[in-house]
C-alpha cells in the first residue's frame, strides 16, 4: 500500500497552477502596466513621439501644464468694475434721520438716488506699456475700471469698444507690464490643447485647461454680435469672471477671448478667436470704435436642397434672402434669390466669406460683387455704407445748466440738531455737519462714510455749521487734498477717524 501524498504538496500544486492562469488572464485582458515593460530609452522614445505634449510628464504619465500657467498668469489681470445709475426716486431721506440730524431739509434731497453695481471680469495685456484687451460686456456701461494685479490695484481707462465682436480696449499708466503674444486662430484644430486664465468667481489667477472642441460656433447672444459671431468652442471650464481672459495654446500665445458659456452643459465654453481682435485692434487704438462697411442683406448658407432648387453646381456662395430698402444693396439693384459667388475676385464659399471681407472694408469703397440670379451670371458694383450698429455711440450726458455747489463730494448734511448732539454725546466744544446720504460714486463712500456720520474738522479747521463747511470745502483747488475728521456712532459708542479725498 502506497503511502498518501503529502496535503503541502498538493497546496503548492494548486499555488503554481493559479499563478499561471492569473498571468495569461492578465495578459489577455491587457492589464499589464505598460510601464513596468519599458526600458529607460523606450520611455525616452514615447516621450519624445507624443504628439503635443505641454511639459514633462508625470508618474502616471499625465502631461503637466505648470510651465505654461507660470508664462501666461503674471499678463493676465482680474478686474473690477462700478456702474453709477440714478432712478428717478425723491424722498430718499430717511425720515428717522432727518429727524435726528436736521433743522432743516437737507440741499439736494430731491435729486434721483444713486445705485451702485459692482461686477468683474478678466482681461490681458497685449504690450508692455498698459494696453491690455477684455470684453465689451466686463467694462459696458462701467463709471470706473480698476484692475487688480499682483496684489496692486491699477485705474484703468476705457480705450475704444466694440459690442459686435464683444471686445474692448483698456489702457493702464506704467510701464514694463508682462503681456502676451497674439498667436493665430485659423491654424486651430479641433482636438488642440488649451489653457482658459482668469479669474472666474473671483478667483483671481485660475487655469483650466481642455481642447478646442469646435469652431465657427454660432451662439445668438445678441443682435449686434450676431453677424459676427464665430466662436471657438472649448472644453477648458469657463465661469463667471473668465469673461475677458485669454484662451493660450501650448506656446503661451493668445488663440482667444473667453466670452460665454453654456448654461444648459458641463464645460462647454466659447471665445472670440484672436483672429477678430487682430481685424479690430487697429481702429480701437486709433478711434476707439469700428467702422464697418454694410451691404444691407440678409444672407444664409447653400445646402444640398438649396443648390437643388436654384440649380446650382455646388454649395459654394451665400443666399440673398432679404434686401433692405434705401441700403447699398438696393441701390445696387441686388435682389432677393440672387447668389454671391465671389466679391472683388475672392471667392465666398459660405456666408462668413462674404460678411468678414465686406465688414472689411471702409465705408464709401467700392466692391464688386459676382452674382448668380436665375442661372445667369451678373456683376454687381455697390458703394459701402457704413454698418447702422456702428453709428449708435453713447451721447454725451447733458450737464446741468448750473453746477451745483460742492457736488463732487457727493454727500447730503446740514446742521446738526440739538437733539443730535445730545444723542451722539458729543463734546460740547465738538461741532459739525451731520452727513444724511451719501451717493455710491463719491470718495467718501470708498472712505467709508455713511448717513448719520459727522464731520467735524476739514483741515484742522472746525465746522460750526453746513455754511462753514461748505465755505471751506469750497476754496479747495483741484488737485487739494482734504482730510475731514469724521464720528460715528456704533456699539461701542463713539468712533473717531479721517477720511482723505482728493479734490477733481
Amino acid at each position: 500500500m502506497e503511502p498518501s501524498k503529502s496535503p503541502r504538496f498538493l497546496t503548492l500544486i494548486m499555488l503554481f497552477g493559479a499563478v499561471v492562469f492569473g498571468m495569461v488572464l492578465a495578459g489577455s485582458l491587457n492589464l499589464t502596466v505598460p510601464s513596468q515593460g519599458l526600458t529607460s530609452s523606450e520611455t525616452a522614445n514615447a516621450a519624445e513621439n507624443s504628439v503635443g505634449a505641454p511639459g514633462p510628464s508625470s508618474a502616471a504619465g499625465l502631461p503637466s501644464f505648470a510651465d505654461l500657467a507660470e508664462a501666461v498668469l503674471p499678463g493676465v489681470v482680474s478686474i473690477h468694475t462700478a456702474k453709477i445709475e440714478k432712478a428717478d426716486v425723491h424722498g430718499n431721506v430717511p425720515e428717522e434721520l432727518f429727524d435726528r440730524f436736521f433743522r432743516q431739509r437737507p440741499k439736494g434731497e430731491e435729486e434721483p438716488q444713486e445705485f451702485r453695481t459692482d461686477s468683474g471680469g478678466s482681461g490681458f495685456f497685449i504690450s508692455a506699456d498698459g494696453w491690455l484687451i477684455t470684453n465689451y460686456h466686463v467694462i459696458e456701461g462701467a463709471t470706473a475700471v480698476t484692475l487688480r494685479l499682483n496684489n496692486r490695484e491699477y485705474d484703468a481707462e476705457i480705450k475704444g469698444s466694440d459690442p459686435s465682436t464683444d471686445l474692448a480696449l483698456l489702457k493702464v499708466a506704467g510701464e514694463n507690464f508682462d503681456y502676451l503674444a497674439l498667436g493665430d486662430s485659423e491654424s486651430l484644430r479641433v482636438g488642440d490643447w488649451v489653457m482658459a486664465v482668469g479669474s472666474p468667481l473671483a478667483f483671481d489667477s485660475s487655469v483650466s485647461v481642455g481642447v478646442v472642441s469646435g469652431k465657427g460656433r454660432s451662439l445668438g447672444l445678441s443682435q449686434a454680435t450676431n453677424s459676427f459671431e464665430n466662436f471657438i468652442q472649448t472644453d477648458a471650464a469657463i465661469n463667471r469672471g473668465n469673461s475677458g481672459g485669454p484662451l493660450v495654446n501650448l506656446a503661451g500665445e493668445v488663440i482667444g477671448i473667453s466670452t460665454a458659456m453654456s448654461y444648459g452643459a458641463e464645460n462647454i465654453g466659447f471665445a472670440v478667436p484672436v483672429d477678430t481682435l487682430r481685424s479690430v485692434l487697429p481702429q480701437l487704438r486709433e478711434s476707439g470704435r469700428v467702422r464697418r462697411g454694410f451691404l444691407g442683406v440678409n444672407v444664409n448658407n447653400i445646402d444640398y436642397k438649396t443648390m437643388r432648387g436654384f440649380g446650382l453646381d455646388s454649395t459654394d456662395g451665400a443666399l440673398v434672402t432679404a434686401v433692405t430698402d434705401d441700403t447699398p444693396a438696393a441701390k445696387a439693384g441686388l435682389e432677393p434669390g440672387d447668389v454671391i459667388l465671389n466679391v472683388d475676385q475672392h471667392r465666398v464659399k459660405a456666408t462668413r466669406d462674404l460678411i468678414d471681407y465686406v465688414s472689411a472694408q471702409s465705408p464709401g469703397k467700392t466692391v464688386e460683387l459676382d452674382v448668380i440670379r436665375e442661372g445667369k451670371h451678373l456683376s454687381k458694383k455697390v458703394v459701402l455704407e457704413e454698418r447702422p450698429a456702428e453709428q449708435e455711440t453713447a451721447e454725451e450726458q447733458p450737464k446741468e445748466s448750473k453746477e451745483k455747489e460742492l457736488e463732487w463730494l457727493g454727500i447730503q448734511y446740514g446742521d446738526l440738531s440739538s437733539e443730535a448732539r445730545e444723542r451722539l454725546q458729543l463734546p460740547g466744544n465738538l461741532g459739525g455737519v451731520a452727513v444724511l446720504n451719501v451717493a455710491p460714486s463719491s470718495p467718501l463712500y470708498d472712505e467709508g462714510v455713511r448717513p448719520g456720520d459727522v464731520i467735524s474738522q476739514v483741515n484742522g479747521a472746525r465746522i460750526d455749521s453746513a455754511r462753514t463747511f461748505e465755505r471751506i470745502v469750497g476754496a479747495a483747488r483741484s488737485g487739494d487734498f482734504l482730510r475731514l475728521y469724521v464720528h460715528s456712532v456704533g456699539r461701542q459708542g463713539l468712533f473717531s477717524r479721517f477720511a482723505i479725498v482728493e479734490v477733481p
